[in-house]
């Protein structure tokens, strides 16, 4: 059994090819109950956010290339577009991996808390597949408490850096002072609400949520004191904004061009900045065409914040070496599965000869031979037999003059070498 970490990331791959791969909320239980059928697969967890799509399973050794395979067939993707951009880890390291992304170190922003509550997300979807059970089970268990572990013992979550705030960071350098702006909030997500506590602490006081379903905007709303309608609605408001930031699971643009030129002329040309954290994305690229319209997309963050980046930085070399102990701590757990089994299965054939043994030893008893004797031959028997594949090994490594291999060979037997 080994196991596999394959996806990509914002490192590796563009914002075009991210939507491409990303497995939403409505295909995610379909991806991961086709993906535990591919040969070989024992477990699976499909995480997949804005900045990356991983596939975590636990297999059969050397069946990574039939996962890479079921990835690109379920995404209709051509091999050597996809295969440029894929990552793999292995063993240890796919442990490690985990364990970094858990804790935000691959992140976009450096320490970003939201992944741990996507990876946990993920991970309650493949509960509710049934696509975990021992080894991956432990394995995320595992990794959640590393992160807790890293955000109690480090300051790699002291400061208040993470994509919603590098959103609200490019709008404050691009406004200066936003306490005059009217903000549109597309969405009502963890993101989303994340962005409205950042825009609140920059005293914006006119926010609009336009959401799907208005419940859960009017749960922001009244947190944040926002208007609220609904998406059908935003062509009719968009012309009031001066900053949207948008973050929605659509598989869909739900601005396009057309309505932000039609808003841009209501406006007089004023500007408006959008900004699109969504993946897929949630404004049609060609916005960007348009002279007073300014879109950035999540890529376009990648340099926004430098602030805190250097605490952030050592914090993060005491993390990674917490996250070395708990990887090697976790791997001694993994490699003691293979010799709980093979302890069983030795525990089995000694159980084989004994029992043989002990019926050919009542035999003989039934047939009225000495009971003294009896004994004396099942104690020989049973001593021959159960010596027998030692003796032949240490016979060849006596004659391979492999004297380490000796040393092992005593250690197990018990044998006080002279």
């Amino acid at each position: 059994m080994s196991l596999l970490v394959l996806g990509i990331n914002h490192k590796t791959a563009s914002v075009a090819l991210r939507e491409r791969v990303a497995f939403g909320p409505d295909v995610g239980p379909r991806a991961l109950g086709e993906l535990m059928l591919t040969r070989g697969v024992e477990e699976a967890v499909i995480v997949s956010t804005c900045n990356r799509t991983e596939l975590y399973c636990s297999l059969n050794e050397g069946e990574g290339e039939q996962v890479r395979h079921w990835l690109q067939q379920f995404h209709r993707l051509d091999g050597d577009e996809l295969t440029s951009c894929l990552y793999q880890h292995h063993g240890e390291e796919a442990v490690r991996h985990l364990m970094r992304v858990a804790c935000g170190l691959d992140s976009l922003v450096l320490g970003e808390p939201q992944i741990l509550g996507q990876i946990k997300q993920a991970y309650s979807q493949s509960h509710q597949v049934g696509s975990l059970r021992g080894i991956l089970e432990r394995l995320f268990q595992k990794s959640f408490s590393v992160a807790k572990r890293v955000r109690t013992e480090t300051e790699i979550g002291a400061s208040a850096v993470s994509v919603a705030f590098a959103a609200v960071n490019l709008a404050k350098r691009i406004f200066s002072d936003l306490s005059n702006t009217r903000v549109l909030l597309v969405g009502a997500g963890e993101t989303v609400e994340l962005v409205a506590r950042h825009l609140k602490e920059q005293s914006v006081t006119r926010m609009m949520v336009a959401n799907r379903t208005l419940e859960r905007a009017q749960g922001l709303a009244q947190e944040f004191g926002a208007q609220v309608m609904t998406l059908e609605q935003i062509p009719e408001y968009l012309s009031q904004a001066d900053i949207v930031i948008s973050s929605t699971a659509s598989p869909l643009p739900i601005i396009g061009k057309g309505m932000v030129e039609r808003a841009l002329k209501a406006r007089r040309h004023n500007p408006i900045l959008l900004v699109d954290i969504a993946v897929p994305r949630d404004i049609e690229p060609e916005v960007d065409e348009l002279g007073d319209a300014y879109l950035y997309t999540v890529d376009d963050l990648q340099g926004i914040i430098e602030q805190n980046q250097e605490a952030r930085k050592r914090a993060a070399g005491q993390a990674e070496r917490i996250i070395l102990e708990e990887r090697d701590a976790f791997m001694g757990w993994f490699r003691s599965l293979q010799s709980v089994d093979l302890i069983r299965d030795y525990r089995a054939q000694a159980d084989v000869v004994q029992q043989q043994e002990l019926e050919r030893a009542l035999q003989s008893l039934a047939q009225g031979e000495e009971a003294a004797k009896v004994v004396r031959q099942l104690a020989r028997r049973l001593t021959n037999k159960l010596i027998h594949t030692p003796t032949q090994a240490l016979g060849q490594a006596g004659k391979d003059g492999d004297q380490e291999m000796l040393a092992v060979l005593a250690q197990s037997l018990g044998i006080n070498q002279r």
